[in-house]
């Protein structure tokens, strides 16, 4: 099946050229110059105040400075709105690709109150409606090659379903009632078989509805951060408009009068235009580039919180460990040869279909093959209320499965468990196993246990050195895990995690989440089951699987399309490039117009003041050519820095005093030396031009 995932419009918009991408973000750019739609960005609005100052005194007094003063004033704002219409145009591709979900369908819902009579849900009445008169709690049938009309969860039967538009995943999925897996997305299509599914979403509100929203941002709330970073920007900005206004009066008194529209481009290249420019593009693009690994964030201050992140809670099944547990010894009681332990094993596994039981079959036989049950045979399949699998032949039963109901079953058949099985059971689980014993009875015989089956659940390749890095970033690892104390704790020995919390309730998750956020920390995790919703609603950070209940996705902040724990980690990698990204960006900025004083400045009032030449560094032409060239720069700067704020700066796992270290380094430093550099460059070519 050829299937287009959610991200690759976007993936392939973003590896395009940036010039096809600016040409297509241009239109928007344009539409952005409206003065309405800057009042979010109260710096660009004062640039583009400025830029309507300068044009109406270049029509009124026309010159080679003037006009291109004017000219790059207002290229400043465009290219500060490029960056977020680029920004927006990625995820515009993706929400084009989701409209085909949108789609309005015939739905066949359920009439009539529940009747005992007929029993099945599929039994009851139906009526032809269009998707868009379903509300919460209708009840819908939904059969094989039918588009499933709304959010929902399946409340009869079981089916597959092809959820490949969502998720990008082609095989498809089974959903069925009850558990965890109950959960349908409207849009998605029905492969096989019959469901009833509750609708849980207002037509307009449904899950695709708010991907849809949020790609392309219609529905982004700036962050706190984000907030935060803005207000100290437009307080930089009145600060140096109160500077800018008192130089007008006293270059006045000292006869080194200044004209508005020099006073204009000194005020442009003074306040922080670079990163109010960018600062909306960091944010979009920090969102873009979860969704490109099919992560969903509901805000971008979910996307913040992760970048701050102080402790992880990781399910140790699928998340530290592959999961399937597979067998890898067999250690037989005294007295009792190999084959006999192995024999028995193989009898009692052939009507266990559990990976576990697989496993056991393959490490007796060498392959996956099973060996054909004998005719004579009663099966004892497992049961999560017995622990239990095994046969009854004819003078003989065979019993596999956890110690404590094993043991039971031979002292309720009158035999004795020896010492050295739960010395056995006790060193396979402080090595982190799982043991699963092996009992037999035969006629006229009293039964015995012949040994202990060790099951190993492999830790996945890597995590050790995962959890190592993200140590060093200051992150708290924590394994949380049903299993024993012993177990729990030699897997998190193996793995490399901080700390454990085993024999874990739901109960138990959401206190340690209350616990270390009472301690000023931020805390993430994943969950995918209506018990992990109160815990994914508390955490700063919570990951729900698309597999999950709905309960689940609504609780928490992100949605992990893949159903993949481990992304976990990759969420708060890119939580902390978005963060390193607009913190380098915001140093640069500030170094940039530092420099800038000692272009302009010394234009200005080196007449008057002779002294100010020490501070002309740059030796530039004229004071006409270094205003003009301080505002191309200011202009240029922005274009230039568009790549990084998309791309976001490269994160390497470290301490913050190191990130802070290199960020000072590498974009203080060169937020200075870059100015003096371009600046001079740009004075070389503007110096060429008539009357500069």
């Amino acid at each position: 099946m050829n299937t287009q995932t959610l991200t690759e419009p976007a993936s392939a918009t973003a590896r395009r050229p940036l010039s096809v991408q600016l040409r297509e973000a241009l239109p928007s750019a344009l539409r952005k110059l409206d003065p309405r739609a800057l009042l979010a960005s109260p710096v660009m609005l004062v640039v583009e105040l400025g830029a309507v100052l300068t044009t109406v005194m270049t029509v009124v007094d026309p010159g080679t400075t003037s006009v291109g003063v004017t000219i790059w004033l207002w290229l400043t704002v465009l290219f500060g709105n490029l960056a977020e219409a680029v920004a927006e145009g990625r995820g515009k591709a993706q929400a084009d690709s989701l409209r085909a979900l949108q789609e309005e369908t015939t739905a066949y819902r359920l009439t009539g109150r529940p009747d005992p009579a007929r029993g099945s849900l599929l039994d009851r009445p139906a009526e032809v409606v269009p998707s868009t008169s379903l509300r919460p709690g209708d009840l819908v049938v939904v059969t094989a090659g039918e588009r499933i009309p709304g959010d929902g969860d399946v409340v009869e039967g079981v089916a597959s379903v092809d959820e490949s538009a969502v998720t990008g995943e082609s095989a498809p999925v089974i959903r069925e009632s009850g558990g965890d897996r109950s959960a349908v997305t409207g849009g998605t299509i029905v492969l096989s078989d019959r469901i009833v599914v509750r609708i849980s979403s207002e037509p307009g509100h449904s899950f695709v509805d708010r991907m849809i929203a949020l790609v392309e941002g219609s529905e982004r709330q700036r962050t706190p951060n984000e907030i935060a970073l803005n207000v100290l920007l437009t307080s930089l900005t009145a600060i140096f408009l109160v500077v800018v206004v008192t130089l007008y009066f006293i270059a006045d008194h000292s006869d080194a009068g200044q004209s508005v529209l020099v006073l204009t481009a000194l005020l442009v290249c003074l306040i922080p235009t670079t990163i109010s420019a960018l600062l909306s593009a960091i944010g979009i693009a920090g969102m873009d580039r979860l969704l490109q690994r099919n992560v969903l964030a509901m805000s971008g201050r979910a996307v913040e919180a992760a970048g701050d992140v102080d402790v992880l809670l990781l399910d140790k099944t699928g998340t530290i460990t592959l999961g399937n547990r597979q067998a890898c010894a067999m250690l037989p009681v005294a007295e009792v040869p190999d084959a006999d332990l192995a024999d028995a094993a193989l009898l009692s596994s052939l009507a266990d279909e559990t990976p576990e039981g697989r496993s056991i079959v393959a490490l007796v036989r060498g392959d996956d093959a099973r060996p054909p049950v004998p005719a004579t045979a009663t099966l004892v399949p497992f049961s999560a209320s017995t622990r239990m699998s095994g046969v009854d032949l004819p003078g003989r039963s065979v019993r596999k499965g956890a110690a404590s109901a094993v043991s039971r079953w031979v002292e309720e058949q009158r035999g004795v468990v020896s010492h050295q099985v739960g010395e056995l059971v006790e060193g396979i689980s402080r090595s982190g196993g799982t043991p699963l014993v092996v009992a037999e009875q035969r006629a006229g015989e009293e039964p015995r246990v012949l040994g202990v089956v060790h099951l190993k659940d492999v830790v996945k390749p890597g995590m050790r050195e995962r959890f190592a890095e993200l140590r060093s970033m200051g992150i708290r690892t924590v394994m949380v895990t049903g299993d024993n104390a012993t177990t729990a704790a030699a897997i998190a020995e193996e793995a490399g995690v901080d700390d454990v919390l085993a024999e874990a309730t739901p109960e138990d998750k959401l206190a340690l989440i209350r616990r270390e956020q009472e301690g000023g920390r931020m805390v993430a995790m994943c969950g995918d089951g209506t018990n992990d919703a109160p815990a994914l609603a508390q955490a700063d950070v919570g990951v729900a699987m698309n597999t999950g209940t709905t309960a689940a996705k609504e609780a928490g902040n992100m949605v992990d399309l893949d159903s993949d724990p481990t992304k976990l980690i990759d969420v708060v990698e890119i939580g902390k490039q978005l963060l390193i990204t607009r913190g380098a960006l915001t140093t640069f900025s500030v170094a940039n117009d530092v420099a800038k004083y000692f272009a302009i400045l010394p234009a200005m009032f080196v007449v008057a003041f002779p002294g100010l030449d020490v501070l002309n560094v740059m030796r530039l032409s004229s004071p006409e050519s270094a205003i003009l060239s301080a505002v191309i720069f200011n202009a240029l700067v922005i274009v230039a820095l568009i790549p990084l704020a998309l791309r976001g700066v490269r994160y390497r796992p470290s301490s913050a005093a190191a990130l802070l270290n290199r960020n000072l380094l590498i974009y203080g430093v060169g937020g200075i030396v870059a100015p003096f550099v371009g600046i001079k460059l740009i004075d070389l070519l503007v110096s060429t031009l008539p009357g500069a």
